[in-house]
């Protein structure tokens, strides 16, 4: 019998990340986990960001599932934008779609090989209510949306969900950025007090990606929704780790509009998307 290794272990120890029920054919066509069931550093980091947000996620999921007055008939439909992989959208239909017995899982990606290796994972796990649109955000036409998700959008890519879900008259928005240059590239130029804020390119950059934020909350607030902003999980899984989470309470907040506009002014610089 060979001595017990640190790689004989791997994927007992894999196991161990993994949920109740999370299936791990999946995770291997997904290539979170090696065919042999382990599991890298790089791996452990994506699954961890994802579960966490599926965490996080799963109370507005609850209550979509709960809910009488849906507007699709099937279930709750939840559009994954930028999907990428789509790690977030198999991960929920594994955990909460495909348990339930319905609603739908839309994963919407410009990249034409992603959507087929997604067609085809689909297939072969048997998600048969999981759909994959190609195309632009901005572009996409999926129907009745009830859930949005976007995992590290990067750039404008999340002020194009958070456009998304207000066309499609989104109940719940479930947002993680990543990189954003835009505000910060705005910020290079403006003059005043402030600007000492963000006269170093690092601050400048940091600052950014800060005011950026501020403002989608706002934004998403001054559309009647009440934001809840939070990390997704320890810095050791991600750098990028600011979540932002809004549920439809009412049609506008004319206070929060006024807010946004005022630092809008104030700074200088806001994402052009977030227009009202």
């Amino acid at each position: 019998m060979p001595p017990r290794t640190a790689q004989n272990d791997a994927p007992k120890t894999a196991l161990k990340d993994l949920w109740p029920g999370q299936s791990v054919p999946l995770l291997k066509a997904l290539h979170i986990l090696t065919q042999n069931g382990g599991l890298n550093a790089d791996s452990r980091r994506k699954l961890k960001q994802v579960q966490h947000l599926a965490q996080l996620i799963r109370p507005a999921i609850d209550a979509a599932l709960a809910e009488k007055d849906l507007k699709s008939e099937g279930g709750p439909v939840l559009a994954d934008l930028g999907a990428g992989k789509s790690y977030l959208g198999f991960v929920l239909y594994d955990l909460y779609f495909g348990p339930a017995g319905r609603g739908r899982v839309v994963a919407v990606e410009a990249r034409a090989e992603l959507i087929a290796t997604g067609r085809k994972i689909a297939a072969e796990s048997g998600f048969d209510r999981m759909d994959f649109v190609q195309g632009a955000i901005a572009a996409a036409e999926v129907g009745p949306v009830d859930i949005v998700t976007a995992l590290h959008a990067c750039d404008t890519a999340t002020d194009e969900a958070i456009r998304f879900a207000l066309r499609h008259d989104a109940k719940y928005v479930a947002l993680v950025p990543c990189c954003q240059a835009e505000v910060a590239r705005d910020l290079e130029g403006v003059k005043g007090p402030l600007a000492q804020l963000w006269r170093h390119p690092i601050q400048r950059r940091e600052f950014g990606a800060h005011l950026t934020n501020v403002l989608r909350a706002l934004y998403l607030e001054a559309h009647g929704y009440k934001v809840r902003v939070t990390e997704l999980t320890g810095l050791e899984h991600s750098l990028k780790n600011e979540f932002l989470f809004a549920e439809r309470h009412q049609t506008a907040n004319p206070r929060a509009k006024a807010a946004f506009e005022k630092l809008a002014a104030e700074t200088g610089a806001s994402p052009k998307l977030l227009t009202f």
